[in-house]
């Protein structure tokens, strides 16, 4: 017998936790059908930039483009339909999210990508920013809403529970930043993709596994080094309601979805689950005996042991 994969996520029934995330895949109608075929739980479509937004007449560049997709993805397809946004401005956020919002979305996820290298700029400011942001964007729309965040704020544990009372009804962890490189030949700094590998799901297993217990209401998203099933049970064991994918189906295409879902359906056959829902939150740090390997006492711990 098959286990029952279905979860819930800001709100929204999903047929099982495997979740595409903006990626170019979601970009396109051919690919979004396959990706649905393929058995995603849901899409979360490209982010719709503030300087998309602002470039034009909004039917003329790529603002329209996008929203046209976001229509067109919730008339073909049966699986909920996210849209992403990602702005600086205040009035911009508003003037995106209702974009979004009239276009059918889901739900929205708020992209708060930033990266602030004004040594005059303290970090209250940026988080004020952020959480300004988020209650702009609760303000002018009443669909879910999900807030992607980075790893870098110095008290993500504090920030987490602003975001919520700020308005999120769920939290990504973690907005993996895309960061510079050099040419030695030529001495040029260029930027490009690289893809995840599995260890880098570790950083959102720790932060979903402590914040479960301290945000029980919350929606949470494991993003980053979901390659197999065995990912996707870790972040259920966490806490985590969903796993997003998307190193994997940008290497493996529209099958990797399949895969893993057998992946996880044989994990938990073959543990005696017959639910997906039986194991989350297992071994979050509210619920097992010792919850030191998530803290401080885990490094130490590393640090004497033989390498």
């Amino acid at each position: 017998m098959r286990a029952d994969l279905s979860t819930r996520y800001l709100g929204l029934e999903l047929a099982n936790p495997v979740v595409v995330s903006s990626t170019p895949a979601t970009g396109r109608r051919e690919s979004l059908r396959e990706l649905a075929a393929s058995g995603a739980g849901a899409v979360v479509l490209p982010s719709l930039f503030e300087e998309e937004f602002l470039s034009g007449d909004a039917h003329l560049d790529g603002t329209g483009d996008h929203v046209a997709l976001l229509r067109w993805a919730k008339q073909e397809l049966d699986i909920p339909v996210i849209g992403s946004l990602n702005a600086t401005k205040p009035g911009s956020w508003q003037r995106i999210a209702n974009e979004l919002v009239d276009a059918g979305a889901d739900a929205l996820e708020l992209n708060l990508y930033t990266l602030t290298a004004n040594p005059l700029t303290t970090s209250a400011e940026i988080e004020l920013e952020h959480l300004a942001a988020i209650e702009a964007v609760r303000i002018v729309t009443d669909i879910p809403l999900a807030i992607k965040l980075s790893p870098y704020y110095s008290a993500i544990s504090h920030f987490a529970n602003q975001a919520v009372d700020a308005g999120a009804d769920g939290l990504v962890l973690f907005n993996r930043f895309y960061a510079p490189d050099i040419n030695l030949d030529t001495l040029e700094v260029f930027a490009d993709a690289d893809y995840s590998t599995a260890s880098a799901q570790r950083l959102a297993l720790r932060w979903i596994g402590i914040l479960r217990g301290q945000l029980p209401g919350t929606s949470f998203a494991a993003t980053s080094g979901v390659h197999s099933g065995t990912e996707v049970i870790k972040a259920a064991l966490v806490g985590a309601d969903v796993s997003y994918v998307a190193s994997a189906v940008m290497t493996r295409g529209p099958q990797a979805i399949g895969q893993i879902l057998a992946e996880t359906d044989a994990w938990l056959s073959a543990n005696d689950y017959p639910t997906l829902a039986e194991i989350r939150g297992k071994v979050s740090a509210a619920s097992v005996k010792d919850a030191s390997a998530y803290e401080r006492a885990q490094y130490i711990s590393v640090l004497k042991s033989a390498w």
